[in-house]
């Protein structure tokens, strides 16, 4: 069983940064491929990005490569989602997600936070 807690989200404007963290607790994190999706009101949930369980490999969804990046620190239980020139589209609420396999797919995690608020005004 993992357990997934986010942080970092907030209001900022548009051109600013984040960093968003994602802290797990349970069996095999350092094992686990992660990866962090999106969801704004009324649309579904978005991929993000995702990372291998070494931290070598990592892939990211077209609307923010380039500008997000993920990483990860498996002996803090922790990744992260590096999030630069953030615009009004970006605001959504981003969910990290804990997996089986390297997956840019949702049907490829198991586990799920409750997700983080971040909000970009121009």
């Amino acid at each position: 069983q993992v357990q997934l807690v986010e942080s970092g989200g907030g209001l900022v404007q548009a051109g600013d940064s984040l960093r968003l963290s994602c802290t797990a607790s349970g069996s095999n994190f350092s094992r686990r491929p992660m990866g962090w999706f999106r969801q704004a009101p009324g649309k579904e949930r978005e991929f993000v990005a995702s990372i291998s369980w070494s931290g070598g490999n990592t892939y990211y969804g077209d609307s923010v490569k380039g500008r997000f990046s993920a990483s990860r620190d498996n002996a803090e239980n922790t990744v992260y989602l590096q999030m630069n020139s953030l615009q009004p589209d970006d605001t959504a609420v981003y969910y990290c997600a804990a997996g089986g396999v390297f997956s840019d797919s949702r049907k490829g995690y198991h586990y799920w936070g409750q997700g983080t608020q971040v909000t970009v005004s121009s």
